[in-house]
């Protein structure tokens, strides 16, 4: 499944870039993250906790930078893990470009997700994982303009899990309206 999201940060665009490279810097701003161990240069252990309605899911594992160009402001990043609990694994590849916007930068990312096992199944609506991508890129946007602006180093945050119950409630509720549409013979 192919995620595009963009958001912009209050910096010029190698400081952004800077920054965004900087995963101890910016783990604390991705809901649900913590990072565990810097293995070496450009690779990383952690966990995520994400939460589709009743299900909590955890997942540990390894971030590495494929590909990093600074003078280009481009970083490819594969990252790939498995439920805690064994249920199953995610992989991503994702590529972000940083750009001068004015007098901030704008960042696009694009992901490349792959499910597997019962994470798959929990996960099957497309809409609702790339609603939940936009979710979580966007707390990371908003957390990274704050610590942009105050100017102060990622200071640890608690890891909490992210509630997608209200997002698994409005997927649902439009797959029932088209649904009903449907049966009574109108286009939803």
């Amino acid at each position: 499944m192919r995620i595009h999201n963009q958001f912009e940060v209050p910096a010029a665009a190698a400081d952004a870039f800077a920054i965004l490279t900087d995963v101890p810097r910016i783990a604390p701003c991705l809901p649900g993250a913590e990072l565990t161990e810097v293995v070496g240069e450009g690779v990383y252990k952690g966990r995520i906790s994400v939460r589709l309605g009743p299900v909590a899911l955890a997942f540990s594992g390894t971030v590495r930078f494929e590909e990093l160009d600074a003078s280009g402001l481009r970083a490819r990043v594969k990252a790939q893990g498995a439920d805690v609990k064994g249920r199953g694994g995610a992989s991503a590849e994702t590529t972000f470009r940083v750009e001068q916007a004015g007098t901030t930068s704008r960042v696009s990312v694009e992901t490349d997700l792959t499910l597997s096992g019962a994470v798959a199944q929990y996960g099957r609506g497309t809409a609702m994982v790339s609603e939940l991508a936009n979710q979580i890129v966007g707390q990371f946007a908003a957390c990274l303009r704050e610590r942009i602006a105050a100017q102060h180093p990622a200071a640890p945050a608690a890891v909490a899990p992210l509630s997608v119950a209200p997002l698994l409630w409005r997927s649902l509720w439009t797959l029932f309206k088209g649904a009903l549409a449907r049966l009574l013979g109108r286009q939803p």
